[in-house]
Parts: structure tokens; sequence; C-alpha cells
């Protein structure tokens, strides 16, 4: 798995700390690892984006970014308002595939979730995991809509023969409530894929030091982790 894509069932649902979280357990499991944002939005020329912050967290891996546009916007209108010229599919997997040869995992971060466009063509993140044939790890949120969400990604994935690897959950509560809980059994069946991680609320707030330490704690075996989803289950679940 020398390239992984990395994407979510929507904003604001973890994708940028599971990103690093699973770069930090590859870098402690002796892997040299790449981060390539697909198209960071809403983030000013000299401000740090997803990437970055990816690097911050994670430590000792390389930091790339195949486009940037001002407004926080999906990328194909950001870049049609800001009159630059939008970041295709081919762009991103071109960029992947160069930096897979000179690092052992690449994580391809996208923006959004699976369908956001990208251009005019309506290229996706789809169209890049089919280009580079790479796994789709899928990272979803905890309570309750996940599911719905969760299943419509899985689905989209398999209409388009791409490999969902698993699901990480982005963000668990610290006093999860009855559909939280309901979902660690169900987003696995919805899916059709296994559960892969759970990462605590705040986890972007420790500092770089605490993350890297803590962080295979919180990704299972596939993912260089340690975590054990059944254990997990048997805790959390309802």
């Amino acid at each position: 798995m020398p390239i992984l894509v990395i994407t979510g069932t929507g904003t604001e649902v973890g994708k940028t700390v599971t990103t690093a979280a699973v770069a930090a357990a590859a870098v402690a499991a002796g892997r040299s690892v790449a981060v390539l944002k697909a198209a960071q939005t809403g983030v000013r020329p000299d401000e740090r984006g997803d990437a970055d912050e990816v690097a911050r967290l994670a430590g000792a891996v390389t930091a790339a970014e195949v486009a940037r546009f001002p407004e926080p916007l999906a990328p194909g209108t950001a870049a049609r308002r800001a009159g630059l010229r939008p970041v295709r599919p081919q762009d991103v997997a071109e960029a992947a595939a160069k930096l897979a040869t000179e690092h052992d995992l690449v994580l391809v971060e996208g923006a959004g979730g699976l369908l956001v466009r990208f251009d005019e063509a309506g290229g996706t993140l789809a169209d890049v995991a089919r280009l580079l044939n790479a796994p789709v790890l899928l990272v979803a949120s905890a309570g309750l809509g996940t599911l719905n969400t969760t299943e419509l990604t899985a689905r989209e994935l398999r209409a388009r023969e791409l490999e969902l690897l698993g699901v990480v959950i982005g963000s668990w509560p610290d006093s999860p409530d009855l559909a939280s809980r309901c979902n660690v059994a169900d987003l696995p069946e919805v899916a059709g894929a296994p559960l892969l991680g759970a990462l605590p609320a705040g986890a972007g707030a420790l500092s770089p030091a605490e993350f890297r330490a803590v962080a295979p704690s919180w990704l299972s075996a596939r993912l260089d982790g340690n975590w054990d989803a059944e254990a997990f289950r048997a805790r959390e679940a309802a």
C-alpha cells in the first residue's frame, strides 16, 4: 500500500487529524511518509494548510499541496471565483505517484467528501483513487447521521470498483451518547469494511510529542497501530 487516499463523509469530521495519526503511526513503524493535500481551500498563501498541520503533529513527513485557493469553498468553485486554474485528478495522481518514488507511504488527503468537485469537468477524489489504483480510508463522525453518509460513500466506492480499506472515527467523544455507542457496531456493517480506529476528541490539541507517542494506540495494525477494535467495541458500544 504505497499510496492511501483519505476522504471524509463530509467536512469537519477529523480528516486532517486522522491523516496526521496515520502518518505518525507509519513513521513510528519506520516508514518514510509524504502527505499530499489535493486542494487546499480557505487559506491565504502565507498561512499554514492541512498538510502543514499534519507535518506539525506527525513529525518527519514531507508535506505538499497540489493547489491552494483563498476561499473556503469546494475546490472547483474556489478556483473559479479566484480566476485560477482548477486542480484536476490527473494533477493529483501525478504528484502522488512522484512522491511514491521517494517515500514508503503517500497519504493523499482530499477536500471535504469523496465527490466534492475539483474542476468544471466534475473530477473528484474518487477519480484520483481510480487513476492511482489506491485504496481509500474513510473518516466518519461518531454520532447521529453518520450511518447514512458512511453508507452512501461506501456504495459510491463499490460502484466505482474502488477499495474501501476501512473506516476511522475521526473524533470519539469523552461521553458518547446512545447513537455514538450504537454506531460502533453499525459503522462497519453499513460500510462493508472494518472499523480501523477511533481518535479521541481533541486529539489535534495535544502537543506534537504527545500526539506522536499515542497515535498508534488509536489505529489498528492495518494502519501501523495497536488499537483493538473488539476491545473498543466491548468498552464503548451500547
